[in-house]
C-alpha cells in the first residue's frame, strides 16, 4: 500500500493535512512530529509521499530536505507551509521538493495537485492488477462503428447550424474512471467546461454519455444559432442541453442501427458549469468504474467551438457488443 508520511510540529495540522486526502486513495498514513523523526520514518521505509512542515522543532524542513538530498533517500516531497515568501518557495524547489503548497491548505488545491503530478494515479496504477488490454481487432471494430456513428451525428450538426463539423478519429479504451482525467487531460489543460451526462440501456448494455463543452465555445454557439441576447448562465445551459441532445441522440442511434437494437435513453443531467474537467468527474466518479470508453472530440471549421461527447460503456456490456458485432470479424 502507498505510504504517506505527513510531517509538522502542530497536531491540529497534522489532522488538517490527513483529513484532505482523498476519500479513495486507499494509503497508509504516518505522522512525525519534527524532522528528525519524518527522517527515521523514511529510513523505515515510510513516506513513499512526505507532506513537510518548513518551520519545525529540532530539524526544519529545510534540514529534512537537504538530508533527504545528501543520504539518497528515496520520497517525493510536498511542502506545506505558512510562509508565503517567493523566496521560500524558491529554495525548497532547489532542494528537491515536488511542489509547494500554502497553509491552510484546501482538500480541492491538494487534489488537484496529485492529479497534476499524478502521484494518485501511478500508485493506483502500481495497485491494480494489469488490466487486459482491448484486442486490437475489437477496437478497430469499435473505432469503425463509431466512425459511422459519428459522422451521423455530425452530418445532423451540421445540417442545424449550417457549418462544416471537423471529425477526429475516434479514441477507444478499456479504463478505469480514474483514468478518465489523463483520457481528458487536454481538455483540463485548456478550458473550464459545462458538461452533462445522460444514461442509456439496451439488451445486455448499459452505458452513460458524457457530453463536455468548452466555456470559451458558448459565445461563437450563440453567434451561430443568431442569438442576439445576452449569453448569460441560463442562456449557456439552454445552448449545452441543444447541443448535447443533438450529438448523444444522434451518435447513440448511429450506434444502436449497428448493434441491431435500440437504447433507452434517461434524463439528461447537469454535471456543472465552469469548472475544469477533474471538479466535474469527480462528481460522478462513483457511478463509473472499469468501462468501455469512447471519445469523440468534434470542431466547428471557423469558429472557436470545442465539444467532446465520451461514451463509457460498462465492462459487463462488451460481451454483448462482441456478439453482435462477431460479424464483422468473419473472412
Amino acid at each position: 500500500m502507498y505510504s504517506v508520511l505527513i510531517c509538522d510540529d502542530s497536531l491540529v495540522a497534522r489532522k488538517q493535512v490527513a483529513k484532505c486526502l482523498p476519500e479513495d486513495w486507499e494509503v497508509a498514513v504516518h505522522f512525525a512530529k519534527h524532522g528528525e523523526e519524518a527522517i527515521a520514518a523514511l529510513k523505515e521505509g515510510k513516506g513513499q509521499l512526505l507532506l513537510l512542515d518548513l518551520n519545525m522543532p529540532v530539524m526544519d524542513g529545510y534540514q529534512v530536505l537537504e538530508t533527504i538530498q545528501a543520504q539518497g533517500l528515496k520520497t517525493t516531497v510536498i511542502v506545506i507551509s505558512g510562509d508565503i515568501q517567493p523566496e521560500a518557495h524558491e529554495r525548497v524547489k532547489r532542494l528537491g521538493a515536488l511542489d509547494f503548497i500554502e497553509k491552510p491548505i484546501k482538500p480541492a488545491t491538494f487534489e488537484k495537485l496529485l492529479v497534476k503530478h499524478r502521484i494518485t494515479q501511478n500508485q493506483q496504477e502500481q495497485d491494480k492488477p494489469e488490466l487486459a488490454s482491448l484486442d486490437p481487432e475489437i477496437r478497430d471494430i469499435y473505432q469503425e462503428i463509431t466512425n459511422i456513428a459519428m459522422g451521423q451525428a455530425g452530418d445532423h450538426l451540421a445540417r442545424i447550424l449550417n457549418v462544416f463539423v471537423k471529425l477526429p478519429i475516434p479514441n477507444v479504451n478499456l479504463i478505469e474512471a480514474s483514468e478518465l482525467h489523463m483520457m481528458l487531460q487536454d481538455i483540463e489543460d485548456k478550458d473550464t467546461v459545462s458538461g452533462i451526462c445522460q444514461g442509456f440501456v439496451g439488451p445486455g448494455i448499459c452505458g452513460e454519455a458524457l457530453f463536455i463543452l468548452s466555456d470559451s465555445s458558448f459565445n461563437d454557439v450563440a453567434k451561430i444559432l443568431n442569438i442576439s441576447e445576452e449569453v448569460d448562465d441560463q442562456m449557456q445551459l439552454e445552448l449545452l442541453m441543444d447541443a448535447a441532445n443533438i450529438l448523444i441522440g444522434t451518435c447513440l442511434n448511429g450506434l444502436a442501427s449497428q448493434l441491431d437494437m435500440h437504447f433507452s435513453q434517461g434524463h439528461p443531467e447537469v454535471l456543472g458549469q465552469h469548472r475544469n474537467i477533474t471538479e466535474l468527474i469527480n462528481i460522478n466518479k462513483t457511478r463509473w468504474r472499469r468501462t468501455l470508453a469512447i471519445e469523440l472530440s468534434y470542431g466547428l471549421e471557423g469558429y472557436q467551438v470545442h465539444c467532446d461527447l465520451v461514451l463509457l460503456v460498462t465492462e459487463e456490456s462488451m460481451e454483448t457488443m462482441n456478439n453482435k458485432l462477431s460479424h464483422l470479424l468473419e473472412d
